[in-house]
């Protein structure tokens, strides 16, 4: 009885987040992009937001290399942020899909968030080939595993956002029809699961008001994101920012990400998820179009190449694929691999991308291939080093922060 009362609730308040014709108003697919906004930048304060946001994933690296002790020390930028609690680090190895990074509690007066950051590979080699793996079904959470999904009381669902009752409801019975997923990433996103759950309940449990807030670079960022529908299913609500994140399935699977994260009603600059992508970085347009994998919206576009960007660097893009941001590059042209490379993905071993009939690299046009050591890693900061202040090349830097201090 008790049961009906509660499904009965949901479908009166269902109702509520309804259009006049009583059909939900869910996001339609953002494959076609919206009309360019009169204004696009970013607002200062989601500028800091990020720059901010680069520094925390950036001391993920020290994760697998000189590590992260409690309270939150480390030899990279810890010592920027001394409000942060060690919950956690958590590396799986290159054997288990080389998943790496740490999870902390940020304490007054820096936000009260608990974040999870998710690392990337120091394999250049690794990450090129395993973009090219076929994608699998994918079964959204509870799926696979026959868990149930989170018990929600009447008296907890009346106290969220009707945006997030929605939300929650939806998870009760929940398909991504035709759906498919990198084999790879999902790979990964299975073994950081099985390290950090345990750790994220505990902490939600702990601190209820506390944000859960994720942030990934490079094939973290593609564990991030399916990271995210878990938690959103789960009714955690995370905030959500990946830089370089690459593709992780198909358009089936990004509306479904859309219809989660944007729905059709928000602004995309109130979005609860940002995919922040850089002018040069050849990571977010792979793996291709051709090969089945389309991205989802949220995009946010650094447009200059070299470090620092300003705010007005940075911008808002519209639908799944605005072609005045990162998908604007042509996929259909292709470059011989002897002008790009001289030679030089023999040696390191990434000839599984080659068409190997005509010796032309089956990749954007203007893919340069040493990218991934530079422009993949040039997210206000270049990020990838764990030694004292990050990459050498940030040391003497002037770079404009945000007067408040800490974010």
């Amino acid at each position: 009885m008790l049961r009906s009362y509660f499904y009965l609730l949901c479908h009166h308040l269902l109702v509520l987040s309804t259009g006049t014709n009583g059909l939900p108003t869910f996001q339609a697919p953002l494959s076609t992009p919206l009309p360019l906004s009169l204004n696009r930048t970013v607002s200062k304060e989601l500028f800091y937001e990020l720059e901010e946001l680069a520094r925390i994933v950036d001391i993920s690296y020290c994760v697998g290399t000189t590590g992260i002790q409690k309270p939150f020390l480390c030899a990279s930028r810890c010592q920027e942020f001394p409000s942060f609690e060690l919950v956690t680090t958590w590396n799986t190895g290159p054997l288990l899909a080389d998943s790496c990074g740490y999870i902390v509690v940020s304490h007054f007066p820096s936000p009260k968030r608990i974040i999870v950051a998710f690392r990337g590979t120091y394999s250049v080699a690794n990450t090129i080939i395993d973009l090219s793996t076929i994608p699998q079904e994918y079964a959204p959470y509870p799926g696979e595993d026959g868990e149930e999904v989170p018990s929600v009381s009447v008296f907890d669902l009346l106290r969220r956002p009707l945006k997030h009752i929605r939300r929650t409801i939806e998870a009760v019975e929940d398909k991504c029809d035709n759906c498919t997923v990198h084999l790879g990433f999902m790979t990964s996103w299975r073994h950081t699961r099985a390290e950090i759950l345990p750790h994220l309940e505990e902490a939600i449990k702990k601190y209820p008001e506390y944000q859960l807030t994720l942030v990934g670079h490079s094939l973290g960022g593609a564990v991030a994101a399916l990271a995210s529908l878990e938690f959103e299913a789960r009714g955690w609500h995370p905030k959500v920012t990946t830089f370089g994140e690459p593709r992780i399935g198909n358009q089936a699977l990004m509306n479904y990400m859309d219809n989660r994260f944007l729905p059709s009603n928000e602004d995309e600059s109130a979005a609860m998820y940002r995919r922040v992508t850089h002018v040069d970085d050849p990571v977010p347009l792979l793996p291709l179009e051709e090969w089945g994998y389309q991205m989802h919206a949220g995009e946010v576009f650094i447009s200059k190449s070299e470090l620092s960007p300003s705010v007005t660097d940075v911008e808002h893009c519209e639908g799944d694929e605005d072609p005045h941001c990162i998908s604007g590059g042509d996929s259909a042209n292709a470059v011989p691999a002897e002008e790009e490379t001289d030679g030089w993905l023999e040696h390191a071993n990434l000839t599984e991308i080659w068409n190997d009939g005509t010796r032309v690299l089956a990749i954007p046009a203007h893919f340069k291939l040493w990218q991934l050591f530079f422009a993949h890693r040039d997210y206000f900061w270049r990020l990838g080093l764990c030694i004292p202040g990050g990459d050498p090349r940030d040391w003497y830097r002037a770079y404009p922060h945000n007067d408040t201090g800490e974010l």
